[in-house]
């Protein structure tokens, strides 16, 4: 069976002149220089992500991104990706030709305030891009759960799968290969992170065995977004609209009409990124897969008790500050 990216629309083009700068400030390490393009990302400031740097970025922490890739060379990413592995063409260069995967990595990891483009969720954390979907978007269930094992056992804290939509929940329901590979990546200490799906649809995707944190998508206003799965145990909402992050700076697929390096995207795909992210920041505060998830979900906010937000939106500086307090309690 085939599966797609959970990627709902491609948005506006960036202006060429904003980025043309961003590219001219050159390539280095983050260093409080102001990425020009950070007032478009709403995402981080509805995450209360500035928060939590103060505290925590998510150093030490590798998130491994079961994608389509990266771009190697994107001067947001460069300097900030360790090892990955190309499981479609059997290759130790995961090169993104679809674009998908370069704009999930910037959301988790981009460089932060080193002057250039976006800021990342976890500026302090690292990218193991590895390549399980092909140009087209799509991929096997075989090549995923391969990507799945080898992240974990190369050193992935984190895993992000901003794949599958329903089919591959529905995987997980039936308890295949993806829900074993799932299981072994847990038990290696990594977190699995997974997109929920973009099919409007309410369902219980995946056994309530499965070690996986589910991410819905919200938008600006804190509420579902129109196209976002729900209904799945204990899932938590983020952002996953209009978000801004890292294009390829050549022709793929999501950058036919756009080579600027930056672009929009929507979809749960956009959503889940920034919840790796938070589970990053969680990783550097020293706590397991089980209590990251749980944290997570502890601090997630549903005033209105919504159903399509699950547990509610997820709110990284109370998740830090709750993790930071369990640390220090089993510390006295």
């Amino acid at each position: 069976m085939r599966r797609r990216p959970t990627t709902a629309t491609f948005a506006a083009l960036i202006a060429l002149a904003a980025l043309t700068a961003a590219f001219a400030t050159g390539c280095g390490s983050d260093d409080d220089r102001p990425d020009p393009l950070r007032n478009q990302q709403w995402g981080l400031d509805a995450l209360k992500m500035p928060d939590a740097w103060s505290t925590a970025k998510g150093d030490d922490t590798v998130i491994a991104v079961v994608d389509t890739g990266a771009d190697l060379d994107h001067p947001d990413l460069k300097g900030r990706l360790v090892d990955g592995y190309d499981f479609v063409d059997e290759d130790d260069e995961p090169k993104d030709l679809n674009g998908h995967g370069t704009h999930v990595s910037g959301i988790a990891a981009a460089h932060t305030d080193d002057g250039i483009g976006v800021s990342g969720g976890a500026p302090g954390a690292r990218i193991m891009p590895v390549r399980v979907l092909g140009a087209d978007g799509s991929g096997t269930d075989a090549n995923i759960a391969k990507g799945i094992v080898w992240a974990a056992d190369h050193g992935a804290d984190v895993i992000n799968l901003s794949l599958g939509e329903s089919g591959l929940m529905a995987r997980l329901l039936k308890g295949g290969i993806l829900n074993r590979a799932i299981g072994h990546a847990t038990g290696k200490g990594a977190v699995v992170v997974a997109a929920a799906g973009n099919d409007s649809t309410a369902l219980q995707p995946y056994k309530t065995d499965t070690p996986v944190l589910v991410v819905n998508a919200a938008d600006r206003t804190g509420g579902p977004a129109s196209f976002t799965n729900f209904g799945a145990q204990n899932a938590v909402t983020a952002p996953g609209v209009d978000i801004l992050s890292t294009l390829p700076t050549y022709t793929t697929k999501e950058t036919l009409k756009n080579l600027s390096g930056y672009g929009k995207l929507s979809g749960t795909s956009m959503a889940s990124p920034y919840v790796s992210a938070v589970a990053a920041l969680l990783h550097q505060q020293g706590l397991d897969p089980a209590a990251i998830m749980q944290t997570i979900r502890d601090t997630a906010a549903n005033p209105q008790k919504l159903a399509k937000l699950g547990l509610g939106n997820v709110d990284a500086a109370a998740a830090v500050k709750a993790a930071q307090a369990t640390q220090a309690a089993k510390n006295r």
